[in-house]
């Protein structure tokens, strides 16, 4: 395993805090980190929601740590999901357990990370956007941190669409990183100051959601921004500004995958892909997870092609240059979408 960016700042210290309490969850439950789905899903949060336990289990093991250590692969063929094989309900914490069995690599963390965002409020949360509006939008409804870092002091307890993807692409990096450093595991007897590394100010200040002074960062701005921003916007950030991730087509999507959607009437949303469907009838539709006006906040949603016009997928193939990127690097916002020949 590469540990070459990994060191040990005391600034890690209190991030360790919280995650030795959830720890102590952890092992009450009798199941270890790398081990999410043998015996239940465990969900954990960096704003520390109560930790959930899921009774959907299946025979999911392993599923994280050493078993997610690389890209995610496909086959090229199209992940088609039956009736039977669509989840139990929309708004729950099974992502990592229903799914993460059928996805191998850094996927899994993502899914990991929508059981955690979901986690925060099983209700959904609620949606709203108003970028003039007192208090004002807030991209996620709870206190949001990568690494120990802040990214974000909601103004609301609610979340929009990209807000949310966004989170369960930071709670996957955390939950990455985490097991990076154990082997997979989670060990409570480390000590704080052999945490995973903190970033540096200049890759934390740009993974930000809001201005130093609370303000809204603006669309186009850093990491979040770019994410945030009009068209497709986890391609400009993940692709382009980060080299975090790779494009990939519809028929090659998997679960745990970003997404942007150009809807057929315009507008767009922002989502994690979960697989396709045919209904009773044929038509052909897709399932996502996000945050959506018509679910009250976050949410799986299965929609019918009908509606989109074009996609653009995106997925997470090298989460080290989360250490590395450089935050100066210029974003093209002209990228054309592909089409859904399903």
């Amino acid at each position: 395993m590469n540990r070459s960016f990994f060191a040990l700042p005391v600034e890690c210290s209190a991030w360790m805090r919280r995650w030795v309490g959830i720890a102590a969850a952890l092992c009450s439950a009798g199941v270890a980190l790398s081990s999410f789905g043998e015996e239940s899903s465990v969900v954990t949060a960096s704003a520390a929601p109560d930790v959930a336990v899921s009774e959907e289990s299946g025979e999911a093991e392993g599923l994280l740590g050493v078993h997610a250590n690389a890209p995610t692969t496909d086959d090229g063929s199209w992940f088609v999901l039956s009736a039977e094989q669509l989840p139990h309900a929309t708004k729950h914490t099974d992502h990592l357990a229903h799914f993460g069995p059928r996805v191998d690599g850094y996927n899994r963390y993502v899914l990991a990370g929508i059981d955690v965002a979901q986690n925060s409020a099983m209700d959904g949360g609620g949606y709203f956007t108003g970028i003039t509006a007192e208090p004002a939008e807030s991209p996620i409804g709870y206190a949001l941190n990568l690494l120990g870092t802040e990214l974000l002091e909601p103004p609301r307890t609610t979340s929009y669409c990209s807000g949310a993807s966004y989170t369960a692409f930071v709670e996957g990096l955390n939950l990455y990183v985490l097991a990076q450093a154990g082997d997979g595991r989670y060990d409570p007897q480390r000590p704080a100051n052999t945490s995973p590394v903190a970033l540096d100010p200049l890759r934390a200040e740009a993974m930000r959601m809001q201005e130093p002074d609370g303000g809204r960062r603006e669309d186009g701005i850093k990491f979040w921004g770019h994410w945030n921003d009009n068209g497709f916007g986890s391609q400009f950030a993940l692709v382009q500004y980060s080299r975090m991730g790779g494009e990939v087509l519809p028929k090659n999507a998997r679960p745990g995958d970003f997404m942007n959607i150009t809807w057929d009437h315009g507008g767009g949303h922002s989502v994690v892909f979960l697989g396709w469907h045919r209904d009773a009838e044929g038509q052909p539709h897709l399932l996502y997870w996000s945050s959506q006006k018509s679910t009250e906040g976050m949410s799986d949603q299965l929609v019918p092609l009908s509606r989109i016009r074009h996609v653009k997928i995106v997925r997470l193939v090298d989460p080290q240059r989360l250490f590395s990127f450089d935050p100066a690097t210029p974003v093209n916002r002209r990228v054309p979408g592909d089409k859904i020949a399903w």
